[in-house]
This record gives C-alpha cells, sequence and structure tokens, in this order.
C-alpha cells in the first residue's frame, strides 16, 4: 500500500508539473565510458517501458553524458589554437631574424671575397712582372752601380721591391683566410635561416590543425546539442505511453500478489522452510539491484521487484530451492514468468519467481526439486536484453534476493 501510494502521489504531482528531465550521473565517475554508463542506467530505469521511450531516453543520456567531456573539449582546443599561434609567430620572428643574420654574413662574405679578388690581381701582376724579366732587370741595376755607396743604394732599392712582392702574397694569403671565415659564418647562418624557417613552417602547420581542431570540437559540440533537444522532444512525446505503462506494470505486480495470496488461502502457509541458503538460479552476473527507483525522464517512481542477473540467451534456469510450481505462463511485462512456494518462512509463505524466460518446462501444481531446470534464460516481456529477473517473495511482497543468495552469487 506504501509503495502504491508512493506511485499515486508521484503520477498526480506528474499531471500539474511541467516534464523537468534530470540525467543521473553515474555510480562510478570515469570520463571514458560516462556517456555508456549512463545509457545502461537509463535502460535499466526504463525496463518495463517502450522501446521507443527507451530508446528516447537511452539518447537523451548518451547526450548529456558526454556535454562536459565536448565542452571541454572545446576550451582545450581554443587554449591550443591561441598557444600554437603564439609559437608560430614566435618562430616566424626568429626565421625573419635568422635571415636577416645570414643576409648580413653573406654581405660580410662577398666583401672577404672581393678583398681575396682584388689581392690575386696584385699578385698575379707581380708574378706576370717577373716572369717578364723584371728579375734580370734588378740583376743589372746591381751591374751597372757606380760604386760601393751606389750599390748599396741599388741593393736597398731592390730589397723594397721584393718585400713589397711579398707583402702582396702575405696580403693575398690573409684575404682568402678571412674569406674562408666568412664563408663558414655564412654557411652556418644559412643553415640556422633554413632551420629557424623549417620550425615556423611546422608551428605555422600545428595552429593550422590546432585550428581545424577548434572548429571540429565546436561542431561536434553544436551537433550534441542538437541531439539533445531531439531527445528531449522524442521523450517528451513518449511521457503520456511511459505512464500508462508505468500503470500496466503497477497492475501486474498487484496480480502477482493476489495470485500469491489467492494460492495461500487455498493450499494453506504449508510447511515451514527448511532449504536454508538459495542455490543460484542461473550462472550470470548481477546486472541491476533489487529496490525502489526514480526515473527522472519521466518523474516517477518505480519497483524493481527482484535481482537481473545477466546471462547469455537459452542458460537453463534452475529452482532455487524445493517447491510447488504456483504461476507458469505470460505476465505482461515480465514475459514468461514461474513462481515456486517453498513453505512458510517468518510467518508468511516463501516463494522464488523467475521472468524474461524463453522457455518454461514447468506447468502449475508441478513439485520441483532444488537444481531442477525449470526454463531457460532470455528476453520476453520489457526487458532490454538476455537476463534472468529473480525474485524472492514472502505472502506475495517481494524482498532483496540478495539477503538469500549465495554472498559470492555463485
Amino acid at each position: 500500500m506504501r509503495y502504491r501510494r508512493l506511485i499515486a502521489a508521484c503520477l498526480s504531482l506528474l499531471g500539474i508539473a511541467a516534464l523537468v528531465l534530470v540525467v543521473p550521473r553515474p555510480a562510478v565517475a570515469d570520463p571514458g565510458d560516462d556517456a555508456a554508463k549512463a545509457v545502461r542506467r537509463a535502460e535499466a530505469l526504463l525496463e518495463s517501458v517502450s522501446v521507443t521511450a527507451r530508446t528516447a531516453a537511452s539518447n537523451l543520456a548518451r547526450a548529456t553524458a558526454a556535454l562536459p567531456a565536448a565542452q571541454n573539449r572545446v576550451a582545450t582546443t581554443r587554449g591550443i589554437v591561441v598557444a600554437t599561434q603564439v609559437e608560430a609567430n614566435t618562430a616566424r620572428r626568429a626565421a625573419d631574424a635568422a635571415r636577416l643574420e645570414h643576409e648580413r654574413v653573406a654581405a660580410d662574405f662577398a666583401v672577404a671575397a672581393g678583398q681575396v679578388e682584388a689581392a690575386r690581381k696584385r699578385v698575379d701582376e707581380i708574378a706576370s712582372s717577373s716572369y717578364m724579366g723584371n728579375s734580370f732587370n734588378r740583376l743589372n741595376m746591381l751591374v751597372g752601380a757606380a760604386g760601393p755607396q751606389d750599390m748599396m743604394d741599388r741593393l736597398g732599392f731592390v730589397e723594397h721591391l721584393m718585400d713589397r712582392e711579398q707583402d702582396e702574397v702575405r696580403a693575398l694569403v690573409a684575404a682568402r683566410r678571412a674569406a674562408r671565415i666568412e664563408q663558414d659564418r655564412a654557411a652556418a647562418a644559412k643553415y640556422a635561416a633554413e632551420t629557424a624557417e623549417h620550425a615556423a613552417a611546422g608551428k605555422l602547420r600545428a595552429a593550422q590543425a590546432a585550428q581545424t581542431a577548434a572548429i571540429q570540437a565546436r561542431q561536434a559540440l553544436d551537433h550534441l546539442v542538437v541531439a539533445r533537444q531531439t531527445a528531449l522532444r522524442a521523450a517528451e512525446s513518449q511521457r503520456a505511453t511511459v505512464l500508462a505503462q508505468y500503470r500496466a506494470a503497477l497492475r501486474a505486480e498487484s496480480r502477482v500478489r493476489t495470485a500469491m495470496r489467492g494460492w495461500e488461502s487455498r493450499s494453506g502457509v504449508g510447511a515451514a522452510y527448511s532449504g536454508g541458503r538459495l542455490l543460484m538460479p542461473v550462472n550470470g552476473w548481477k546486472s541491476s539491484d533489487f529496490g525502489n527507483r526514480y526515473d527522472p525522464y519521466y518523474r516517477v517512481w518505480q519497483l524493481h521487484a527482484g535481482t537481473d542477473i545477466a546471462a547469455s540467451s537459452g542458460s537453463p534456469i534452475r529452482a532455487a530451492t524445493s517447491g510447488r510450481v504456483i504461476q507458469a505462463g505470460w505476465n505482461g511485462g515480465y514475459g514468461r514468468y514461474t513462481c515456486i512456494s517453498h513453505g512458510r518462512l517468518a510467518g508468511s509463505t516463501f516463494s522464488t519467481c523467475y521472468a524474461h524466460q524463453s522457455r518454461m518446462y514447468v506447468r502449475v501444481g508441478q513439485y520441483v526439486r532444488r537444481g531442477e531446470m525449470i526454463g531457460r534464460v532470455g528476453s520476453t516481456g520489457a526487458s532490454t536484453g538476455a537476463h534472468l529477473h529473480f525474485e524472492t517473495r514472502f505472502g506475495g511482497v517481494p524482498r532483496n534476493p540478495l539477503v538469500y543468495l549465495p554472498g559470492c552469487l555463485c
């Protein structure tokens, strides 16, 4: 009754309140798969509603969960654009400075090369004069001296001419050495300029790529916003259908409880249950817990009356303990649904129920033993995938199955 009153209050509130969609956060914050977790949670919350409503809510959850990452990418790429543009401008200025330095050093080398050419011409003239007989003329000058003093004067003049020739040769050698130094400097400056220009080109490409990435990130965010708005409209359009299906789920739950009370009144509570902890009904892993759930997309509460155990379709389902089959057939959102009564426990009839089966191998009134195969895993009824919805009920009222199953779920 408390659950029914809670549902009625929520439905009344829905009649006067505008639809406000609040997206649940994943239990564990992991940026890598937030969207996937949000979708899985949305599907679990909306298991009992239509595929269209589940799809709308899942799309909304996916888009909403992806928004923070998309917004972060936009902000990050904008920062990268600014940084790379600064780097590109700095590299361009460095390249311009290196090119100017190369031009200055190249000009110095041109001057040095001109000095080498001038010195080489003077040495060539000296060599040409020597080849044409000037050495003999100098010797004749010494032979024709009028006396010792005249000889000394003429010898000094000849030595002066020879010293001058030596100076010109030394000047040529020095000019060539200076030219080689300037040539090396020019080559180094050219390499530095080319390296700087190559770096500037790379920084420019990086800036252009960052700009492209920023544009793409902005476009992706815009598309995501549009997708979220579309999903929001789709979810709103399913509101009336979802509420009707929730009411149908309430009626299905009421039928289960009524049927169990009817069985108890006809057959009695029975012998005390003494089977101990239950056997795991299927090999799989827990995909959803027992308990009341709030659907933030359509703003209603729903009781998830059992524990979901994911397993491959067709996996065998076994009786958790011995008892008599009291329900076996189709039951709305539960799909193919089997309930087994196991006797009296804590003053009430203790039963286990198995939903969404692909096949059932038992009938009402049949006695089954602990571990006997009663059906196979499926996805019938309101189900988003192959799994066993397993319930433990006391007088028809569901309680958390994990209290009675092995702690390891094995």
